[in-house]
Formats: C-alpha cells, sequence, structure tokens
C-alpha cells in the first residue's frame, strides 16, 4: 500500500492506493474507496512457450542392457600424472589386495601414492626407481 498526498485547487487529500488490477486502481481518499480507471498503455509481456518433443521410446532390443562377460584376467595400473618413480613397493608373483601401495612417484613435487585397484598377483612391473614416466604409461600388470 502506497500513500500519497494531494493539494487541488487548495485542498488537501491524503491518497492510499490499496492494489492495482490491470488499469483499475483501487484507492482510498481521506477515508472514501474508490475504483479509479488509469489510463495509460498497458505493456504486456510475451513469454514464449517452450514446447519439447517427446523423446522416441527404445525399442525392446534398446532398452535392455547387454551383460557382457567381464574380463578380469589383467588389470594395468597407469601413471596418473606425468612424473618419477621414487619407490617400487612389489615384484612380480607378489600377491596384492585392493588398496594396496604399490609404488611412489613424484609429480609436481609432490609424492604420489599408487594402489592397487583389485586383488591379484603382480604380473609385470614395468618400472623401476629414478624412471621417467608419461601420463597413462603402465607402471604395474595385475592378474
Amino acid at each position: 500500500m502506497k500513500k500519497f498526498s494531494f493539494t487541488i485547487n487548495g485542498n488537501n487529500y491524503e491518497v492510499d492506493i490499496l492494489g492495482f488490477e490491470e488499469n483499475t486502481a483501487k484507492v482510498e481518499v481521506n477515508g472514501t474507496l474508490y475504483n479509479v480507471e488509469v489510463q495509460r498503455e498497458l505493456k504486456l509481456t510475451k513469454t514464449p512457450t517452450l514446447v519439447r518433443a517427446e523423446p522416441p521410446k527404445p525399442s525392446p532390443r534398446e532398452a535392455r542392457i547387454p551383460k557382457t562377460q567381464s574380463q578380469t584376467s589383467n588389470m594395468a595400473i597407469k601413471a596418473p600424472l606425468p612424473g618419477t618413480i621414487i619407490t617400487v613397493l612389489v615384484k612380480p608373483g607378489d600377491k596384492v589386495a585392493m588398496g594396496q601401495k604399490l609404488l611412489t612417484m613424484e609429480a609436481m613435487k609432490m609424492e604420489n601414492n599408487v594402489l592397487s585397484e583389485k586383488d591379484g598377483t603382480i604380473r609385470l612391473v614395468n618400472v623401476k626407481p629414478g624412471q621417467t614416466v608419461a601420463q597413462n604409461d603402465v607402471l604395474v600388470e595385475i592378474e
């Protein structure tokens, strides 16, 4: 609610605007209610309506996720970043558990532990201490 004070022909009027709907204002002038029509151009905003196409239903063949044979034979542990190998803690034939520390490498002036991603036996160690490796180079293979 907004309050205004008007002086018309020397007479004072206290006006409260109670509400506004389209081009009609509900006002109270010195305690008397009036509906006042306002002469102004209405600006209607046009908000576009978004119409989205219904996505096509998948065929029964597409709806099923095919089961694939998991290949659990060998897993390659790769270098997460380029760096230098500091220590190698495993050798071929060692049994390792998931999460076990395999080696330490320096990358970006920080020591990073490389951990086993599964239980298994070390099949191959491709690095030695002091060796420089690139990102995604295979460090160790686990079977």
